[in-house]
């Protein structure tokens, strides 16, 4: 009985500390999303689009349920793309390259979460995008997916 107590401790501290890390992980994305998207042109419209993100992380004893997020991106953002890049404390996106509707990019972050991503986005158009997203933190890997669509004007 002793020992069945201290696996149900045990799975208990793992699963909050996943719950944590996926936390952080989640706000990265969201912080990051926007500036790896603009780092080259691209061919979205400007206005109101709906993120959704679904996450995969191994050694998750369960699914992690979707997030979905809106975000404004304005004329400027997408007529000049450099500029929307933001300074990010402790991530760096070191490389970059788009080619017609296909941008992939690879991302470092120091400091308490060290990780290491790359991704790809796939411009359906220019109201929507499809994309995938490999982390690696701590060692764990976690698979990100994307999609958005254009949902009207900013408001």
């Amino acid at each position: 009985m002793r020992i069945l107590r201290c696996l149900q401790a045990y799975f208990m501290k793992q699963e909050i500390v996943m719950n944590i890390t996926v936390k952080i992980i989640a706000a990265l994305i969201v912080m990051l999303l926007p500036s790896a998207l603009f780092a080259a042109a691209t061919p979205m419209k400007e206005g109101l689009w709906e993120i959704t993100t679904t996450m995969e992380m191994t050694g998750m004893p369960y699914k992690i349920p979707p997030t979905v997020t809106t975000h404004c991106y304005t004329k400027e953002d997408v007529k000049d793309s450099q500029k929307t890049v933001p300074e990010q404390k402790d991530c760096k996106v070191t490389e970059f390259k788009s080619s017609g509707n296909r941008t992939t990019w690879k991302m470092v972050c120091k400091g308490e979460h060290a990780s290491k991503a790359e991704g790809e986005m796939i411009y359906k158009g220019s109201t929507a995008y499809e994309g995938t997203m490999k982390m690696v933190s701590e060692g764990r890997e976690m698979y990100t997916k994307f999609k958005s669509k254009r949902i009207g004007d900013c408001k």
